[in-house]
């Protein structure tokens, strides 16, 4: 049976001046992403679709390349939307990510609502399974968004207790009916750590 892999990009390029949809992936970023390309789990992949968001492209290009294939972008892949604060420092950035899984029904100084994103995420997911032919899909997204929708798969309240530990995780789920197999897992060792 076939499978999703649900990825989020790894590691950035953080930089305030830039918007953070269009912030690029770092060296290590790159370096985790064509480790996990080129692992004995990506050999059955035979699409990948991304956000439109310039992190996701790029993790999605480095995977697409790797297994000779191309690529596809979908807006509704992107992560939840936080446009209304743009960057926060780290530990504001905390706060607010935990006040937005704490509270899926409110829009916490504007973002986007967790129960949207979520509506939003699975609804792609599902229409890109459902038109899928071949092999496994690989869907390079970002973690906020692939544990809304993987709470969603497995039946469970939204709680960042689900969230990813840091970027550049996997979690991987049966195709067509889209029922979870894994939880969160590291794409590749971090570098450094």
């Amino acid at each position: 049976m076939a499978s999703l892999l649900f990825v989020s990009h790894p590691e950035v390029v953080v930089d305030p001046q830039i918007p953070v949809e269009r912030w690029h992936l770092s060296a290590p970023g790159v370096e985790r992403m064509r480790a996990f390309a080129h692992a004995p789990g990506c050999a059955r992949i035979g699409a990948v679709w991304a956000s439109t968001e310039t992190k996701a492209i790029e993790a999605a290009g480095i995977l697409a390349g790797a297994r000779g294939l191309g690529g596809r972008v979908a807006r509704d892949l992107g992560e939840n939307d936080r446009s209304a604060t743009g960057y926060l420092a780290p530990a504001e950035f905390e706060a607010m990510a935990d006040a937005f899984f704490a509270q899926p029904a409110a829009s916490v100084r504007g973002w986007e609502r967790a129960l949207d994103a979520q509506a939003r995420i699975l609804r792609a997911v599902r229409a890109i399974a459902a038109e899928h032919g071949d092999g496994d899909l690989a869907v390079v997204s970002h973690g906020a968004v692939g544990t809304l929708l993987l709470c969603a798969l497995q039946g469970r309240d939204i709680a960042r207790a689900s969230d990813q530990p840091f970027q550049g995780h996997v979690w991987t789920a049966s195709l067509p009916d889209l029922v979870p197999r894994t939880s969160w897992r590291p794409i590749a060792p971090r570098i450094g750590a």
